[in-house]
């Protein structure tokens, strides 16, 4: 026997060990040469501009080589920001969205290796959601970006609210039969506003499916409301025949419901991002964690209610009302006391806002009889940027304002004044252009609008 093969290290065992070794070594060495890949590319909410997407790539990049060697078709500004593997592709503010756009993605690692170039289609818009009279029923139906209208639910004898949830995958209805009774929907939806592109023109953008009304809790409730927020979570607060039957559960986007310990004296909210609800109470607005969270609860004393929620984290509009019948709108950022932006004696029907509160719009109604509509436009310190009376108008009751910043446009359901002694005209969806405040007309009729998210 030779003196070598009695060493500890000689054998078939060590051998193996030395050439996996090896091979792992040559693998790496590969890898550091390999070409980095794009591994998913997905599109996200944006909280300071119209649009963004997040780009995730096999090995950490360099952002100023993204941001030199691509480009986006309209050629819009944007920035990369992020460091490491996960970029933010976001669009500059206040600049309109009116097609699709080509993102042509290109770029380096931090080794100087080049990404294989790419082309995607990205179509940011939203689309509008809308209840609209159907014989003697209603139907939610879906305006596609070039006009037409498509049905996306049955028809119900009533509906009395639509949520949008998530990103856009799905729609929470509420629905009311003939004998007064609500059932809660989810209806699913697969929209495609991010998709490949080879060396071909463009493809049209396919328009929105709409999968069948899945029901959300058992059997029918003397009463239902719905929030959504940005994860796809829904919540329900319903009541049966006896008191005791009043339940809040939330119902995740993914995993079973699970009821929630609140007690509320009026319509809870969930927050956009997650996490928290704000829930109304006999002496003021409440902030509550949700679980899995530990239980966490501010108190914001006084009579308001939440009228909405601006698309940076934190920032939500409040409407208090005042002992001498006055009502005020209020804007409420992380860390600081509600900021009061406006106050007067009409009535406060409706707000949005854009970003954390840079614009906020608000419909104001004054005088008896033939009340006059009138929306305006505040900055985040309560200066008046903009007023328009919308004459000839009257606000459709239960409705509100909806903010699209990827066109600058509010959308709301009007109706118009009633002329002489013909039979009233049905309320409509009507665009207004958030900077000049001119309306106009969708000639849709309709009870209820909203803007669905593309994703």
């Amino acid at each position: 026997m030779s003196p070598l093969s009695r060493l500890p290290w000689a054998g078939p065992l060590p051998l193996t060990l030395a050439l996996a070794g090896l091979l792992a070594l040559v693998q790496q060495q590969l890898l550091l040469n390999h070409p980095p890949r794009l591994e998913r590319l997905t599109p996200v909410a944006a909280s300071s501009g119209p649009a963004a997407l997040q780009a995730r790539f096999s090995r950490p990049m360099d952002p100023a080589s993204l941001q030199a060697a691509s480009s986006l078709s309209p050629p819009l500004a944007h920035r990369w920001l992020g460091d490491g593997d996960t970029l933010l592709l976001n669009l500059a503010p206040d600049q309109r969205i009116n097609s699709p756009l080509l993102l042509q993605l290109a770029g380096r690692d931090r080794r100087g290796l080049a990404l294989p170039p790419q082309r995607w289609q990205w179509d940011p818009r939203p689309r509008l959601l809308a209840v609209v009279p159907v014989g003697s029923g209603e139907q939610v139906q879906l305006r596609e970006h070039d006009g037409r209208w498509q049905p996306i639910t049955p028809v119900w004898p009533r509906i009395t609210m639509v949520e949008p949830l998530g990103g856009g995958e799905a729609v929470a209805v509420v629905s009311r039969s003939e004998a007064g009774r609500f059932r809660v929907w989810r209806v699913p939806l697969r929209q495609q506003p991010l998709r490949p592109l080879g060396r071909g023109r463009p493809a049209a953008p396919a328009p929105v499916q709409a999968g069948a009304p899945q029901p959300i809790g058992a059997g029918e409730m003397v009463f239902a409301h719905i929030s959504g927020n940005r994860r796809g979570d829904l919540l329900v607060q319903a009541g049966g025949e006896q008191p005791d039957q009043v339940s809040i559960s939330l119902w995740p986007a993914h995993g079973g419901p699970r009821v929630l310990p609140l007690e509320a004296s009026g319509a809870v909210r969930l927050l956009p991002e997650g996490g928290s609800a704000v829930v109304p109470e006999i002496d003021g607005l409440s902030l509550q964690d949700l679980p899995p969270r530990p239980p966490r609860r501010q108190t914001l004393p006084g009579s308001r209610d939440l009228s909405g929620f601006c698309s940076r984290a934190g920032r939500a509009l409040l409407v208090r009302h005042w002992p001498d019948f006055r009502r005020s709108l209020e804007l409420v950022e992380p860390g600081l006391a509600p900021r009061q932006l406006w106050i007067g004696p009409q009535a406060l029907v409706a707000t949005a806002c854009s970003r954390g509160g840079e614009r906020i719009w608000a419909l104001l109604i004054e005088g008896v009889g033939r009340p006059v509509l009138t929306l305006v436009t505040l900055d985040r310190r309560g200066t008046v940027l903009a007023s328009r009376r919308l004459a000839g108008w009257e606000l459709e009751p239960g409705t509100g304002l909806s903010y699209d910043p990827t066109s600058d446009r509010l959308a709301v359901v009007l109706r118009p004044l009633e002329q002489g002694q013909g039979p009233p005209a049905p309320a409509e969806v009507v665009l207004i252009e958030a900077t000049s405040l001119t309306p106009v007309p969708l000639q849709q009729e309709a009870l209820q609008a909203i803007w669905l998210p593309a994703g």
